[in-house]
């Protein structure tokens, strides 16, 4: 399982926070199958968890993704936009 979090703080006061919980499934993949993925991917693969990139390459790693694609990325932006509408900060 992957967790992402997001926190909204003000005056040291956390107004709302969310952790997101998809689950990424991989799939079976041979040696050269890795060798051949992280030469494509380039040091792009080492510079994010997991050594994937889902909005690239990385999606040829899984067989099965649940849940929400923007928190797979690294940000709950989706629950992120629903709390910013409710205080008035993004227009609803």
């Amino acid at each position: 399982r992957l967790a992402t979090a997001v926190c909204v703080m003000q005056n040291e006061t956390c107004l709302w926070s969310y952790v997101g919980t998809p689950r990424l499934k991989m799939r079976a993949f041979s040696d050269s199958f890795i060798e051949t993925y992280l030469q494509a991917a380039g040091d792009q693969a080492f510079g994010c968890v997991g050594a994937y990139r889902l909005e690239g390459l990385g999606a040829q790693l899984f067989d099965e993704i649940e849940g929400d694609y923007f928190t797979i990325l690294g940000l709950p932006l989706l629950p992120l936009l629903e709390f910013l509408r409710t205080r008035g900060i993004v227009a609803s």
